[in-house]
């Protein structure tokens, strides 16, 4: 068996272990910061969710005895678990609302910030500093992005997560502070077992579709942790035989160490609560929507709408490849459905966690409008993606008038990057019904000067969130 120092896993090993924050931009730091901040108000905002909710309850019958030990990490709203099931409690947090910020490759889609679930619990039980978990997010961060550039898995049925157990065992190992040789184990481990069906996104979706990379945080998390106590893993997991190329990817090459950590400023936020592909296709809308309204209609007025988008959209969201997107009973099938969405928001002028409210979705304008909705994908649209999100959209009246919007792009995207400011705002929004204004400021704070901080700084203050939003006079 050879070391697994010389294979390939071992290979991103050592850029994982060698890996330092301060060889960042600025830039790159800031935007680093920006994602965890814009990932713990996600997660603020899904504190109350079905699934969540479900989830801490059988943490709590799981463990319910169970002092804060040493490997006892805390859960966002109050309470601790072990490390994993943290990590897997926090991640469905921040991956509920499908508000968090992704990744374009060319044949894949992914959600870094999915892995702050992992690198946090695993900071926090080895008592880590804000600049350790700066550092391990951001290996997560290149980890994750990166595969998906090189390997993606989409179009050979599997799940986005898949690569993502690479990332979190990474960030995972990193913010533990395992040796080169843990580390390599622990992504061995990890990558090993956990290969997802991409069914998680197709059809009618379910309640998996939000869960299956907290999944990959726990899993990625458990790894890491066995990997510090001697559990090895196969060392030749990705070029061995019958390993992740062979089996999945297919043959890459990718050179860890000309890597470095700023693949964080190619990855983008969402500006509206949807699907990623779908945020310039929204952003039209609500241009005319404007529209309609200065010349005295309504969508009510609406007769058709085209959209001519690329072809990722509409494969993924838009009724091509992944399934029929006009049956839309339940929240986790409306956010990935482009008809549903352009409705919403054609009616309602925004896209946020109240349109998905049971009575919201399936409300009879919504629906009525939806069928209305035809996509197309446009070949030279789609040439342009993923270097901009083009969306072209026509909405004709009753009467015959018919208006126009196209877009590029929009606020969040790489090209035009949400600042702090901008940041701040969506985060406030999603956590003021559990925060004080006091609570925000303080946590807000922590992000943006982390590195000079604790992680018990940070997640000290996210442990007294309340669960339930209330009343709070600001103070």
């Amino acid at each position: 068996m050879p070391e697994i120092t010389s294979t390939e896993v071992g290979q991103l090993a050592r850029f994982v272990h060698q890996a330092d924050y301060r060889t960042m931009s600025d830039p790159a730091l800031e935007q680093l910061k920006i994602r965890i901040l814009d990932t713990i108000g996600v997660a603020i905002g899904a504190l109350e969710a079905e699934p969540t909710t479900a989830i801490r309850d059988l943490l709590a019958d799981l463990d319910p005895e169970t002092p804060h030990g040493p490997l006892q990490a805390t859960l966002i709203g109050g309470g601790h678990a072990p490390a994993d099931r943290a990590a897997f409690y926090n991640s469905a947090l921040s991956r509920y609302l499908d508000f968090m910020d992704s990744y374009l490759a060319p044949g894949e889609t992914n959600h870094p910030s999915d892995n702050l679930g992992a690198v946090l619990a695993a900071a926090e039980v080895s008592r880590a500093s804000g600049a350790d978990l700066l550092t391990a997010l951001a290996v997560a961060y290149q980890v994750h992005t990166r595969l998906a550039d090189v390997a993606p898995v989409r179009s050979k049925g599997f799940d986005h997560t898949t690569q993502g157990t690479y990332a979190a065992a990474a960030g995972a190992a990193k913010a533990l502070g395992l040796s080169l040789e843990q580390t390599a184990h622990a992504m061995a481990i990890a990558g090993t077992a956990n290969n997802a069906l991409r069914v998680t996104r197709t059809g009618d979706l379910s309640h998996w579709k939000g869960l299956a990379y907290p999944h990959v945080a726990k899993e990625g998390t458990w790894a890491a942790l066995l990997a510090q106590r001697g559990i090895t893993g196969p060392p030749e997991v990705f070029e061995g035989n019958k390993g992740f190329k062979e089996s999945i990817a297919g043959d890459f090459q990718i050179d860890w160490s000309a890597e470095d950590l700023e693949q964080v400023t190619r990855t983008i936020i969402k500006k509206h609560n949807a699907e990623i592909h779908s945020q310039s296709a929204l952003d039209a809308a609500q241009q005319v929507r404007v529209a309609l309204h200065a010349e005295g209609a309504d969508a009510g007025d609406i007769q058709n709408i085209l959209l001519r988008t690329f072809d990722v959209a509409y494969h993924i969201i838009g009724g091509g490849e992944e399934g029929d997107k006009r049956h839309i009973r339940t929240k986790e099938e409306a956010d990935h459905s482009l008809p549903w969405m352009l409705a919403a928001v054609l009616l309602d002028g925004e896209l946020t966690p109240q349109q998905y409210q049971p009575e919201r979705i399936t409300a009879p304008d919504v629906q009525t409008l939806m069928s209305r909705v035809e996509i197309i994908p446009d070949p030279e649209l789609s040439r342009r993606f993923p270097d901009s999100m083009p969306a072209d959209l026509e909405v004709i009246l009753s009467d015959g008038r018919s208006f126009r919007a196209h877009l590029d792009s929009y606020e969040g995207f790489h090209d035009n990057p949400l600042g702090w400011d901008e940041a701040r705002r969506k985060f406030d929004a999603l956590a003021t019904p559990y925060t004080t204004a006091s609570e925000r400021e303080k946590i807000a704070d922590v992000v943006a000067h982390l590195e000079d901080h604790r992680v018990t700084d940070l997640t000290g203050l996210l442990a007294h969130i309340r669960r339930e939003p209330a009343h709070r006079d600001p103070d």
